[in-house]
């Protein structure tokens, strides 16, 4: 089962830049709102595009969608743990309980460098 992060643990780790947020939604969902730094990175993206955007396979990664109903992350997660990286948890609540706890987010497209 993987790690999972909470609320305070995430946002901990976000102000102190201690950590790579995946946005496992993608798309028009990441384009409108996700967490403060995150990435976009959906399943079907993961094989092809996760040593680009994710280049350090030990590195603290959290992925996230939008609640607990929502696989998304955990498929994210998954996948990249098979992998071969190492430190990767999931925030189940996802950025329904991020936004309902009044915490700030993010808008727009992700510009990969």
């Amino acid at each position: 089962m993987m790690e999972l992060i909470t609320r305070d643990e995430l946002k901990t780790a976000i102000e102190a830049s201690e950590v790579t947020v995946v946005d496992a939604l993608g798309g028009m969902y990441y384009e409108r709102q996700h967490l403060p730094g995150a990435i976009p990175l959906v399943e079907q993206e993961v094989a092809d595009s996760a040593d680009e955007v994710l280049p350090d396979r030990n590195a603290a990664i959290v992925t996230y969608c939008s609640n607990t109903a929502c696989p998304n992350s955990g498929n994210v997660a998954t996948q990249l743990s098979n992998a071969g990286y190492t430190n990767v948890r999931k925030y189940r609540e996802g950025i329904q309980d991020w936004v309902e706890a009044g915490l700030p987010t993010e808008s727009g497209l992700y510009a990969r460098h």
